[in-house]
């Protein structure tokens, strides 16, 4: 179920929203890839797009490609790109992958 916050709330409220209710936070804003503001293991996923430029088509066939290979978000800070995301499970591990 997808659930839009209201227009101009604050980061810290959505970060909190998003960790009291459980949900995959998706987003463009490129701020919650901080790990030290926004720790992975805090959240039930975050997905950042990065992807240039943002058209609807590019982005839903990105976020169709990482739910074909992605199961479990819990825990993790997944930022989308062009042709790779890249995996941040805490701040000592990081994973690419290129399709």
């Amino acid at each position: 179920m997808a659930e839009y916050p209201p227009r101009g709330m604050k980061n810290r409220e959505l970060a909190s929203l998003a960790i009291r209710k459980r949900c995959i936070l998706l987003t463009r804003d490129r701020d919650f890839a901080n790990t030290i503001m926004y720790p992975p293991k805090q959240f039930h996923g975050i997905i950042v797009l990065n992807i240039h430029p943002p058209k609807a088509e590019k982005l839903i066939r990105r976020i169709e490609s990482l739910l074909s290979k992605i199961k479990n978000f819990e825990g993790k800070l997944i930022i989308v790109k062009d042709g790779t995301f890249e995996i941040t499970e805490d701040k000592s591990s990081c994973i690419s992958r290129r399709e």
